[in-house]
């Protein structure tokens, strides 16, 4: 579809978080067409996890985003999307990737939400994608369950903060959850919630640097709950780890299901977000240094840093065999 000025920020760049919601929106559709191609009983597929996904150039108003979906593998209750988004200058007819990524759905029943059925497999073309699927499939449960156990931090207000100081910058979302925003089944589609987290993130880098912000990449998002019609939820987002041209920033969504009393406040989503500030011409920016007062903001920040430091030997890596 066409970008709209309501997609975009200031700078006339679409939103990550509008881009994310593409990308979910053709891994669903993908998913639940393919977890229903067999007789039996109808499902929607759900949104479990999206791996770490680059945003490789930023897409403006006017031009249109192709969104291209494909499965790649299937265990017995998940399915692996990949999905490309390419963006065309209708004027000119120049186009280029920006995006790629990977999701997870699983398929809920439509009869009983809390239950998971099984995925119809697919054909490989040969044996060892099957393999580097299952791979894949083992490395991304693992680290799903690594993230719900360090899930337990909460941001609380600061008063008089210092700027470049995490609480300076810390903002926080609250939404209640209506009809539009959800699912068949009546739990929060995960684009809609994407959005919210990559608009808490923009405004955290934003407050932080003091310029235009551009979503550079965000890490592994992992959806740990659903999130149900009538909750209120709350995006919170601070910043952990700043490098001299890009911003780390941790967000988390907590849901409070206040229509249910029998149900506590909970985790459901968490990721991290990468930023980069921008010149009015588009050219990159210093970002200022995180300054760091607490003993947990130092251990995160050092975190942060382990984080950036191996997805940069990552990239070297990729360019350095690619370069071969």
């Amino acid at each position: 579809r066409i970008m709209r000025p309501d997609d975009a920020n200031i700078a006339g760049n679409v939103h990550g978080g509008t881009i994310l919601k593409m990308i979910e929106e053709a891994g669903a559709i993908i998913s639940t067409r393919h977890c229903n191609s067999q007789a039996g009983e109808a499902c929607v597929a759900a949104l479990a996890r999206v791996e770490r996904t680059d945003f490789l150039s930023p897409v403006c108003i006017g031009e249109v985003a192709n969104v291209s979906a494909e499965i790649t593998y299937t265990s017995r209750h998940s399915v692996e999307v990949q999905v490309n988004v390419m963006s065309e200058n209708i004027l000119t007819g120049a186009k280029k990737v920006t995006n790629k990524a990977t999701l997870w759905y699983v398929p809920l029943s439509l009869k009983n939400v809390n239950k998971v059925l099984e995925v119809p497999p697919i054909q490989y073309a040969r044996k060892e994608q099957e393999d580097e699927g299952k791979k894949r499939y083992e490395e991304q449960k693992l680290d799903r369950l690594e993230t719900k156990q360090r899930n337990g931090d909460v941001i609380f207000p600061v008063i008089n903060p210092e700027p470049h100081t995490v609480g300076y910058s810390q903002s926080s979302l609250i939404h209640l959850v209506g009809p539009s925003d959800c699912t068949l089944l009546g739990f929060v589609h995960g684009g809609v919630t994407m959005k919210l987290m990559d608009e808490v993130a923009g405004i955290v880098a934003a407050r932080h640097c003091k310029t235009n912000i551009v979503t550079a990449s965000v890490d592994a998002i992992n959806f740990h709950e659903k999130i149900k019609k009538g909750s209120v939820i709350t995006i919170s987002g601070r910043m952990t780890f700043t490098s001299n041209k890009s911003m780390e920033i941790e967000v988390f969504v907590d849901a409070d299901p206040f229509v249910d009393e029998s149900r506590e406040r909970y985790r459901a989503v968490s990721a991290f977000f990468t930023y980069v500030s921008l010149s009015k011409e588009g050219k990159p920016l210093p970002v200022p240094q995180l300054l760091t007062e607490t003993e947990d903001e130092k251990r995160r920040f050092e975190e942060g840093k382990g984080r950036y430091l191996q997805t940069k030997a990552k990239r070297q890596a990729q360019v350095q065999q690619a370069a071969r």
